[in-house]
């Protein structure tokens, strides 16, 4: 069938969405922009990154020698953890997406960012998916919470509850932080793929990091056209695993058709926080405005 997507392209899918990569038809340009954001963070990733992610670069062998030919990357993959890369064209449907995390296949955007929007893109593009997404679902453990992920997603269905699960995608698989013993380090995709958010999720005075509470968490409205305002923080990935293998039943009765949110910046008075944030930078308006963060500014930034 034939879809238009955010972009203004027209492109024949399959019925799930998918498209054949056509890996040879990247051109040196678009490799070079790959190799380009690689570089730039394993730069600055190590001490940043948690070793399970900076271990997954390792063993699927992503390297900046151009954009991963999802085939091989597959490959390597599926003798770790059965997982599969699969190309799209654009954001799919939630009933397809939840179908392809529920049968171990993570969707992947087949175009990357133009060069001027190299630092900031809403847009999920191959390198925010595959540099972002895929060395994590090398890990065994954190592999079988996307999976769990996707069977939720399924259940979901028609329970008005999808804005909630949504929102733990966002502030896990994107945005989570996860405190090891030698401190707070990065896992969430939308984090490891940004040079800025990788220092500003870490090191600024500015956010909130309280830990992971999956009802909470579901409760609570995220930006999605600027930095955080709030990071959710794990102790192991068996604490997410544990929480997504409940029996969401109970859980999406007492969600169902509730139109409250907490605001990005809220702390309650019963979180366990790790880090209280001044919210300065979401306060003078953030990106939008123009506004700055020290953390920012320094030679960390470089």
């Amino acid at each position: 069938m034939l879809i238009k997507t955010r972009l203004g392209r027209t492109v024949e899918v399959a019925e799930d969405y998918t498209v054949d990569q056509e890996w040879e038809h990247f051109t040196a340009e678009e490799h070079d922009r790959w190799d380009r954001l690689y570089a730039r963070q394993c730069k600055m990733l190590p001490g940043r990154a948690c070793d399970e992610f900076m271990d997954g670069l390792t063993k699927l062998s992503l390297s900046d020698s151009g954009i991963p030919n999802f085939i091989e990357l597959s490959d390597r993959l599926e003798k770790l953890t059965g997982w599969r890369v699969v190309a799209v064209p654009d954001l799919v449907p939630d009933d397809v997406f939840f179908d392809h995390l529920a049968n171990r296949r993570f969707p992947a955007g087949n175009f990357i960012r133009p060069e001027e929007q190299l630092d900031y893109l809403q847009e999920p593009d191959v390198f925010h998916d595959v540099f972002g997404h895929v060395p994590m679902l090398a890990h065994p453990v954190f592999a079988d919470y996307m999976e769990a992920y996707g069977q939720g997603g399924q259940r979901a269905g028609g329970r008005g509850v999808l804005k909630n699960l949504a929102r733990l995608y966002w502030y896990t698989v994107e945005f989570g932080l996860i405190k090891t013993r030698d401190g707070m380090r990065i896992y969430g995709a939308g984090i490891v793929s940004s040079k800025s958010e990788s220092i500003f999720s870490l090191d600024s005075d500015c956010p909130h990091r309280i830990h992971f509470d999956l009802e909470r968490l579901m409760r609570t409205d995220y930006r999605i056209d600027d930095f955080q305002q709030t990071y959710w923080v794990i102790d192991s990935f068996d604490e997410l695993l544990k929480a997504t293998y409940q029996d969401f039943g109970p859980l999406y009765d007492r969600l169902e058709g509730d139109v409250t949110a907490y605001t990005p910046d809220t702390v309650l008075d019963n979180d366990t926080v790790h880090s209280h944030g001044t919210q300065l930078y979401a306060n003078a308006g953030g990106r939008l405005k123009g506004a700055s963060d020290p953390c920012l500014e320094g030679p960390q930034a470089a």
